[in-house]
């Protein structure tokens, strides 16, 4: 049997990942569009916060500075200070031993080395200089001291080329040869691309020559100069990191690495290159680090690389750039920072926010911006009418008005069958559409025809009645103020929804009141931010409405005003409003006589009443004492049910009692 092996799924999107739940997406859009975001900011915001049981962007963010804190406070730098002076100390030890124990060795010759042993000076960096050409008389001591400039060549290695410190453990001549070799060719090409002179053969065959160095398989030199260029600023921020001391022994004690002055130049000649040819690196940066683990240099770039990695992911994952979308963030880096669990839970909000974008719930307006889809409103409102139905229901007993229209004679038009649908089915209707889908399918439709949820169409009832409905709605200062925004518009939208679906002979118009008042779409009164202005001019509402339902002369006009104030407006005759607080005289003579002409065309009024003002409830109990109206004072989320009731119960009474 072939030997069989598993592990992570690189080919792109996880095929076994969970379903993505828009409608928990949809609802929460929705939400901050009806507490006045602009939908792209609330997708942004849906985003951050996250979902059911699905971290957000901000929680991610934390992480990430978690991590970087982490690192800081666990570390310290001068770890290949620290080793040096291990190391020199055992090769000093070892030396002592040696001189007390030969007895052949000439005593003026053994008192001047016990004396330069014992003078050393207390620098690591000039007492490895001063030793640099003592004749050690114990093997030990001289392989310690060997060790020193090993540790040095390595680390200055492992610092700008990540893993060569331990490539490089136990290197003979011949490997430290190779790798001055690989340091001169190298810059030899980047000085050469620098120019302009180089070609892609040029490449080809320096990664032919020396590829074993470069792990991360660079595809092109720009790809190796962004590799080198990130780890060698990473180095210069990790020295700028230590104090002035330990930098200055370093400086000194590099002279040492492998022996040879000539890996500094290299280095030095490599670190130039890079700087010029990617100047928008941090070159010049620093770090506090203020932990117990002593980082050697190697150890102390690939923290400095660290922090510059987490720095970038929480640019990423802050989305505050122009043009962000979670398609720039890494998610490579961010499983190497945070596990392989982060970056699937990034992963699955890039794919909703492609999702949401490239779902029919949101729409492109005219000027470039997001704006909720008639489906997404659709959506919003049938949850909407459903949660204003079931509060209806525990209120008053009363089931949900699932038909078009109330009991009454058939109307000869069918429509698609929708959930919670009592209407009989149009059996010919039905089965024409389940024999067209199958014929457009490819099926023969006399080898059988299998009916389909979207195949059955119902027969619709003729309501008794058809209203013209006029909303009004209160969007002056205090409903904002006074958290009363929110469930006014899902009160309208749900409203809307029951209208568009089950009574489609009537007519809906949202009129929004403030200083002035003005007609308003349903899309354009969800999206509507809170406006922070004085100012309830019903008398502008009522002669708004009293036109619309001008226009709709055939049909029986119902008028629900919600409202958490007085008039303090009305409209002159140049049309200008007129604001005072408390109300004049004037404002509500002009209101009063409104009101009159829509109770002398029949208008069934209904006030809904936010709030407890008691001058308030004086005035609307006298107002629908004018009109045989009727007020009602409802809880703020028990709006969208009241207002649904209301409607029901003066537009279509049958409906209400079914």
């Amino acid at each position: 049997m072939a030997e069989q092996r598993y592990g992570a799924y690189r080919g792109g999107p996880d095929p076994l990942a969970p379903p993505l739940d828009l409608s928990e997406a949809l609802e929460a859009l929705a939400a901050d569009v009806m507490e006045g975001y602009s939908p792209e900011q609330a997708l942004r915001e849906h985003l951050r916060r996250g979902g059911r049981g699905r971290p957000g962007l901000d929680e991610l963010a934390g992480r990430v500075q978690r991590r970087r804190r982490e690192i800081l406070e666990r570390s310290r730098l001068g770890g290949t200070l620290d080793e040096v002076r291990r190391l020199l100390e055992k090769a000093v030890l070892a030396e002592r031993g040696q001189l007390a124990r030969d007895t052949e060795m000439d005593a003026t010759d053994r008192t001047l080395r016990e004396m330069q042993i014992e003078n050393l000076p207390s620098s690591p960096a000039a007492a490895v200089s001063e030793l640099a050409g003592y004749d050690w008389a114990s093997a030990d001591a001289r392989a310690h001291y060997e060790q020193i400039r090993d540790l040095l060549g390595r680390e200055m290695l492992d610092a700008r080329f990540a893993g060569m410190k331990q490539a490089l453990e136990n290197a003979t001549a011949q490997d430290r040869a190779a790798v001055t070799d690989m340091l001169r060719d190298l810059g030899d090409l980047l000085e050469k691309h620098a120019r302009g002179e180089d070609t892609p053969e040029d490449f080809d065959r320096f990664l032919q020559r020396h590829g074993d160095a470069f792990p991360e398989q660079p595809r092109d030199i720009d790809e190796l100069i962004d590799v080198l260029a990130r780890r060698s600023a990473a180095a210069q921020r990790m020295l700028r990191s230590m104090t002035p001391q330990q930098r200055e022994e370093l400086m000194a004690l590099s002279a040492q690495a492998f022996g040879s002055p000539e890996l500094l130049a290299q280095l030095d000649r490599l670190d130039a290159s890079l700087q010029a040819l990617r100047p928008g690196e941090d070159w010049s940066g620093s770090e506090d680090f203020s932990g117990q683990e002593g980082l050697g240099l190697g150890d102390g770039t690939s923290a400095l690389a660290d922090l510059a990695e987490l720095d970038r992911l929480a640019e990423q994952l802050s989305q505050s750039y122009a043009g962000s979308s979670l398609s720039d963030l890494d998610v490579e880096a961010l499983a190497r920072q945070l596990g392989d669990r982060a970056a699937v839970d990034a992963r699955t909000l890039a794919r909703l926010e492609q999702a949401l974008r490239e779902s029919d719930l949101l729409r492109r307006g005219a000027d470039g911006s997001l704006r909720l889809s008639p489906a997404a409103l659709r959506r919003l409102g049938r949850t909407l009418l459903r949660d204003a139905s079931r509060r209806l229901s525990d209120r008053s007993g009363r089931r949900d008005a699932h038909r078009a229209g109330a009991a009454g004679e058939q109307s000869g038009a069918t429509r698609p069958w929708q959930f919670g649908d009592t209407e009989p089915w149009d059996v010919g209707r039905t089965l024409t559409s389940a024999i067209t889908r199958t014929a457009a399918a490819g099926g023969d439709p006399a080898a059988g025809v299998r009916l389909e949820v979207a195949d059955v169409e119902v027969r619709e009832t003729e309501a008794r009645t058809q209203a013209a409905v006029a909303l009004l709605v209160d969007t002056s200062y205090s409903m904002a103020a006074e958290g009363r925004w929110v469930p006014m518009k899902r009160t309208a939208l749900a409203l809307h929804h029951l209208i568009a679906t089950r009574f489609r002979g009537d007519r809906l118009q949202p009129i929004g009141f403030g200083r002035y008042a003005r007609q308003m779409d349903i899309e354009e009164l969800t999206a509507l931010p809170a406006e922070y202005e004085q100012g309830t001019n019903l008398h502008h509402a009522l002669l708004l409405a009293l036109q619309f339902f001008r226009r709709h002369p055939g049909l029986d006009p119902v008028l629900l005003v919600v409202t958490d104030g007085e008039p303090t407006a009305h409209l002159l005759p140049g049309g200008e409003p007129l604001f005072t607080y408390p109300p004049l005289p004037e404002t509500l003579e002009a209101t009063v006589a409104e009101l009159d002409r829509a109770g002398r065309i029949g208008a069934q009024v209904t006030f809904f009443r936010l709030g407890e003002d008691p001058g308030l409830a004086r005035f609307l109990a006298a107002m629908a004492r004018r009109v045989g109206g009727t007020v009602v004072a409802p809880d703020p989320e028990d709006l969208g049910a009241a207002v649904v009731g209301e409607f029901l119960r003066s537009g279509h009474p049958d409906a209400a009692d079914d």
